[in-house]
C-alpha cells in the first residue's frame, strides 16, 4: 500500500517563523525535499505580505517549484485574489484555509464558517469559469477542537464538508490544528468523512503539540486515509491558534510508516539531508525529530522491496543501560 506524504513545512512550516527565510535557500529546500522523494510539497501562501512578510515570495517560490518534474505543487489562499495569483503562478493544488471553529476562523481569515464556504464557492467558480485544471482543497482546522472554543460538534465538522463538497471542492481532509485530537476521535471522524464524502475525503492534518501526533496518523490509517501533511523538522503551527506548535516531523512520520510496510517512496537519508538547509538559512531555530537525532533501526528495509536501504553513515556506537559505550 503507497501512502502520500504532504511535505508542508515551507508554508504552515514557515508561516509562524518571524526571522524571513531568503528566497533562493527556500528554492534549494523545496529542490532537496523533492530530490528525497517527496512528491507532494506545499510550497507557500498567498496572503498579503502586510499580513505574513514571510510568503512575500509566493510567485516566485511556486513559479520555480513547479519547474520540478514529479512534483505536486500546492499553495494556501485566503480569498479570491489569492486564489486568482496562485493559479497564474502555476500552482496545481490550491487549499483554502477554513476553520469549523467560529472564533477560530474569525481570528484566522476574519470570516464567519458561513462566509468562508461562500467564499470557497466563489474560488470554485473562479477555477471552472477559466477553464482550470487547478485543484481545490480544504483541510478542515480545528476539527478535533478548538483552543479558543474548546469542543467542537462532529456533526458540524460533517456538515461543513458536505456543503464544500456540492459547492464544488475537490477533497476535503481534516486538520488537528491545535493537537486537540486523540486516535479514537480520529479513526471515527475520518470513517465517518469517507462514508460521506467517498472520493472527496481528503487527508489528515495532524500536530504533535501534546504528544499524539503518529498515534493518530496510525489511527487515521485504521480509517482508510491515504495522505497524511507533515512538516520537516516539526517547524511551524498556526499563528492565529494559541498554542498551536509541533507540527508531525516528515523525518519521523516517513519512518513510522514504512516500517509498516507502507510505501512512500521516500529516501529517509536524502529527506533528514535536507535539513541541513534549514539549518544554514535559520541558524538557531529550533528543528526536532527522534529519527534524524537517533537514526534508523538496525536492519530496516524500505516497505518496496526494489528499494535498498544503504545508510548514509555508519550506525552510532550501541550504549550500555548507564547510556556509556556497551
Amino acid at each position: 500500500m503507497q501512502v502520500l506524504v504532504s511535505e508542508v513545512g515551507p508554508r504552515d512550516g514557515l508561516q509562524s517563523i518571524k526571522r524571513t527565510m531568503p528566497t533562493e535557500a527556500k528554492q534549494r529546500w523545496i529542490r532537496a525535499l523533492a530530490a528525497s522523494g517527496l512528491r507532494e510539497i506545499e510550497v507557500g501562501s498567498f496572503v498579503h505580505p502586510k499580513w505574513l512578510p514571510q510568503m512575500a515570495d509566493a510567485e516566485d517560490i511556486v513559479r520555480d517549484a513547479v519547474q520540478i518534474p514529479g512534483l505536486t505543487v500546492l499553495a494556501l489562499v485566503p480569498n479570491l485574489k489569492g486564489a486568482q495569483r496562485a493559479m497564474a503562478a502555476g500552482a496545481h493544488k490550491i487549499t483554502v484555509p477554513i476553520a469549523a471553529s467560529q472564533l477560530h476562523n474569525m481570528a484566522n481569515v476574519r470570516m464567519t464558517c458561513e462566509e468562508s464556504i461562500d467564499a470557497v464557492a466563489g474560488i470554485c467558480r473562479l477555477r471552472d469559469d477559466a477553464g482550470s485544471k487547478t485543484e481545490v482543497e480544504v483541510g478542515i482546522a480545528s476539527a478535533f477542537g478548538c483552543t479558543r472554543e474548546g469542543r467542537v460538534s462532529e456533526d458540524w465538522v460533517m456538515e461543513m464538508a458536505v456543503r464544500l463538497a456540492r459547492v464544488g471542492v475537490d477533497s476535503i481532509g481534516l486538520s488537528d490544528s491545535v493537537g486537540y485530537a486523540n486516535p479514537a476521535q480520529v479513526r471515527r471522524m475520518f470513517r465517518r468523512l469517507i462514508s460521506e464524502l467517498g472520493s472527496k475525503a481528503g487527508g489528515a492534518h495532524l500536530h504533535n503539540t501534546r504528544g499524539q501526533g503518529l498515534a493518530n496518523v496510525v489511527a487515521a490509517l485504521d480509517a482508510g486515509v491515504t495522505t497524511i501533511d507533515a512538516s520537516q523538522a516539526g517547524i511551524g503551527g498556526c499563528p492565529y491558534a494559541p498554542g498551536a506548535t509541533g507540527n508531525i516531523v516528515t523525518e519521523d512520520l516517513v519512518f513510522l510508516l514504512e516500517s509498516m510496510g507502507l510505501d512512500t517512496g521516500i529516501d529517509i537519508d536524502k529527506l533528514v539531508a535536507a535539513r541541513a538547509i534549514l539549518a544554514e538559512a535559520l541558524p538557531g531555530e529550533p528543528l526536532y525529530g527522534h529519527v534524524p537525532d537517533a537514526g534508523v533501526t538496525k536492519g530496516f528495509a524500505y516497505a518496496d522491496p526494489a528499494r535498498s536501504y544503504v545508510p548514509a553513515a555508519e550506525p552510532r556506537e550501541a550504549c550500555n543501560s548507564a547510556g556509556a559505550p556497551a
